[in-house]
């Protein structure tokens, strides 16, 4: 059964003036809600039978406007629940009205995010949405002055293509989709877009390709890497080996949290550090190899602060600077890794990274336990480390063919 909406004098409610409200009547499965009008009349004023003003009722025609408009409102609104399907009360439809929208554009809301991230220090977050509004920002040749419900499938379908013609790759137009997706999401809880025009129900971020190339190195690469000689090699050569190889051997430990490495996370010949991501406690002994790579660098340890040449306590001291100076070290580090393995022929795109999934790959390959593997990862679901361990390398794919016959 459809709502109705009607117009009443409540007459039973005096007002010091004299006067009764006007009351909107909504009323579904015949359960009425009143919602006041705003405005108060004489009840001499008002046709009891026919609900509405009296021809000598003064301001007849603007009290009948504002009644009328009322009215639209509320019956658009049912007429949106009926297309949409959706089970609703007078309660309920009474309270989707008084939903307010902030009338604010995707330019703006984007750089109260930006602002947001920058503030609570959040530089890994303020640089992706920093991204993604400057992509979006040519797409669109203007300040994103534009609501977020024009915002539609068509939309999205013009602004990939546009990507795709600038040659963006799969995992890059995953990015930009899921950021825009996300701040789409943090519009509407902001109360800046109705939710009925989220296009993301239909258009679907998950079909975009984000796998890559094979990330995990052979033992034999590995060592290679390791004892790759760096006697009167650059600073740059020499530390980058040096990282890898400490990255490697201590759990697969990411660049950003071998940076933050303080005297105070090595304790009695064990690594005790908590993940930059996840949060969560790695505790692991070090092997000899590893702690003659600390060692190493204990000179700067006492100036700087932190175990590896990255930060700088006396520079390095807000999460800006931090994050820019990772940025830095890292762009050097993966080019001089490239250099490296090309020296070195090894077919692989090698970065810093690539030694985390060597560890965990060359653990799988030698029996290891994945939930062991999974926990020297710090990951929190076990899930992930499969993610990691999904694809064998060609070697074992061929033996395992060889034994077909």
């Amino acid at each position: 059964m459809n709502a109705s909406v009607s117009v009443v004098c409540y007459k039973s409610k005096v007002l010091s003036n004299g006067k009764s409200p006007l009351m909107l009547r909504v009323t579904k499965d015949r359960k009425p809600k009143y919602v006041s009008l705003g405005i108060a009349i004489f009840p001499k004023y008002w046709d009891f039978e026919k609900n509405k003003p009296t021809p000598r009722c003064p301001d007849k025609e603007l009290i009948e406007k504002i009644i009328l408009d009322k009215q639209v409102e509320y019956q658009r609104q049912i007429l949106e629940f009926v297309a949409e399907q959706k089970e609703y009360t007078a309660a309920l439809l009474v309270e989707s009205k008084k939903v307010k929208l902030v009338n604010k554009t995707v330019g703006e809301f984007y750089k109260e995010l930006l602002v947001s991230f920058r503030d609570s220090g959040n530089e890994g977050n303020r640089l992706v949405y920093k991204y993604s509004y400057n992509s979006l920002r040519d797409f669109t040749s203007s300040n994103l002055d534009i609501p977020f419900s024009s915002i539609d499938v068509a939309w999205l379908k013009r602004y990939e293509s546009w990507l795709v013609g600038k040659k963006c790759k799969g995992t890059t137009l995953s990015v930009l989709f899921r950021t825009l997706r996300s701040t789409f999401n943090k519009a509407i809880e902001a109360k800046i877009v109705n939710k009925k025009y989220y296009p993301f129900n239909e258009y679907k971020v998950s079909k975009f390709d984000t796998s890559t190339r094979k990330r995990a190195l052979s033992k034999e690469d590995m060592m290679r890497i390791i004892t790759t000689e760096t006697i009167n090699a650059t600073f740059i050569r020499e530390f980058t080996r040096d990282i890898f190889t400490f990255a490697y051997l201590s759990g697969g430990i990411s660049l950003v949290d071998m940076a933050n490495l303080t005297s105070y996370n090595v304790h009695r010949g064990r690594l005790r550090y908590h993940r930059q991501k996840t949060h969560g406690a790695i505790n692991f002994k070090l092997c000899e190899q590893a702690k003659e790579i600390i060692k190493k660098y204990a000179p700067y340890q006492k100036e700087a602060g932190y175990l590896f040449p990255i930060y700088d306590n006396r520079v390095h001291k807000t999460s800006v600077q931090k994050k820019n100076r990772l940025h830095k070290m890292l762009a050097k580090i993966n080019k001089e890794l490239k250099l490296l393995a090309s020296e070195l022929e090894i077919d692989a795109d090698v970065t810093t990274y690539v030694a985390r999934h060597s560890f965990a790959s060359i653990l799988k390959n030698t029996g290891v336990n994945i939930a062991l593997i999974s926990q020297a990862l710090g990951h929190q679901d076990i899930k992930t480390t499969e993610i990691y361990l999904s694809k064998f390398d060609d070697k074992q794919m061929d033996e395992a063919m060889s034994n077909l016959l």
